[in-house]
């Protein structure tokens, strides 16, 4: 059953969105981006004579009760985004009465599901350690299995939008999913959207296909990389990463940031790509420094900025950027290609100072966009490059999902999605 299909009316339809909105200190939403991502889906519903119930996570809270992390702060806002009607149900484990108050064309929103440990599935208060642990796993599933019934029961109908939590196997996103029949589960407008832009970029592909893997460490995307590995034209790898591979070759890096255990892991990945003619680009100047806070994301009084060959730079200095040697090659490597994925910056750009690489690389996307190449952007740090940098609308995609959109791109099945597909 597709969204599309489906007449809500007269139907009460629990739809687990992602309103994990940022908050300012007065409760006030200062990113509306998620919001407005869930309307299609919310509004779709309503127009049918049917009636939300919208249920989400914010947060980390742990299995605890924070009023920091209260979706209630945020339902006269999502109020005002649907044009209709929402009321509130300050336990979303008890709103049985709510739900069944609630009228055709209206919308009920439950407080943070992440309120109850039930919802990750996660034994609370046991090291993993402990002899107890795996009883006390056991005894949690049930329960989780409990809550997501508990769930199912406000409902006729159950749809699935939040992708950046896709990959998680909760009691919302997957084991609610067992209550209802194969007619009476979906993918929400959202979720069916980043499901085919992933197809577009995985299985779809028109080539050339290029890939672009930034961010600091190469243990965090080595997983990705090796499945890329066997899909993509080019690789461009930019970021922290870039210094692991220098340090591999031997090369000085001064105070880069280089993970020493994952020196082979680095050679693997070359003698991979060329097995599987792959061309792998690596930056070969770097933008450092000798003072950066990155608690604060800025250069420290008195420090001095330089650009040095990404394999020789000196003690003392810090490599946070792609020199302009290296901008040119990525860009010329993202010139022609058809098809894009750009997950990770080339450098910190949230210092001014540093921002060049990744500017340098989204611009190319872009170029390479407005002639013709299917891109798709992923991960927090791009979307927020696109957004810094203006080019957010001349991209082929962003997408929602950050750890979603990587286990995807891995390879990986989305309980998320395998439990509406089957």
């Amino acid at each position: 059953m597709t969204i599309s299909e489906y007449n809500f009316a007269g139907k009460k339809a629990i739809v687990r969105v992602d309103f994990n909105v940022p908050l300012n200190e007065n409760g006030e939403i200062t990113d509306d981006t998620r919001i407005r991502g869930a309307l299609p889906t919310l509004k779709k519903i309503i127009a049918d004579g049917g009636a939300a119930i919208i249920m989400s996570h914010m947060g980390k809270p742990k299995g605890k009760v924070n009023p920091k992390l209260s979706l209630g702060q945020i339902r006269a806002a999502v109020e005002k985004a649907l044009g209709c009607p929402v009321s509130f149900a300050p336990d979303c484990a008890k709103a049985q009465d709510a739900a069944k108050a609630l009228k055709m064309g209206e919308a009920l929103m439950l407080e943070n599901l992440r309120y109850y440990p039930e919802e990750e599935g996660k034994p609370v208060g046991i090291d993993k350690e402990d002899p107890a642990y795996e009883e006390a796993k056991k005894a949690m599933k049930a329960s989780q299995k409990e809550f997501a019934k508990t769930l199912a029961s406000y409902a006729d109908c159950y749809v699935m939008d939040a992708f950046g939590t896709a990959h998680r196997k909760h009691a919302s996103t997957a084991v609610i999913a067992d209550y209802f029949d194969a007619d009476n589960k979906m993918l929400g407008f959202l979720m069916e959207k980043e499901v085919q832009a992933v197809d577009n970029v995985l299985s779809n592909i028109k080539r050339p296909f290029v890939a672009i893997m930034g961010g600091s460490k190469v243990s965090s995307k080595i997983g990705i990389i090796q499945n890329l590995l066997g899909k993509v034209d080019k690789l461009i790898l930019c970021g922290g990463m870039t210094y692991t591979f220098s340090k591999a070759h031997g090369g000085e890096i001064g105070d880069s940031i280089v993970e020493l255990d994952k020196l082979d892991v680095a050679l693997d990945v070359e003698k991979t790509a060329k097995e599987n003619g792959v061309e792998l680009v690596l930056g070969v100047d770097s933008v450092c420094c000798t003072g950066y806070d990155f608690g604060t994301f800025s250069v420290k009084p008195g420090a001095q900025i330089k650009v040095f060959p990404s394999n020789a730079i000196e003690a003392g200095w810090d490599g946070l950027d792609a020199g302009p040697e290296s901008r040119k090659k990525f860009a010329e490597a993202i010139k022609g290609a058809k098809t894009i994925l750009w997950n990770g910056p080339a450098g910190c750009f949230e210092c001014e100072d540093f921002t060049a690489g990744s500017r340098a690389v989204g611009e190319a996307v872009a170029q390479a966009t407005a002639e013709g190449a299917f891109s798709l952007i992923g991960g927090g740090d791009s979307v927020a490059c696109c957004t810094k940098f203006g080019l957010t609308d001349k991209v082929s995609y962003i997408s929602t999902g950050g750890g979603a959109l990587l286990e995807a791109i891995e390879g990986k099945v989305l309980p998320g999605v395998a439990a509406i597909k089957g």
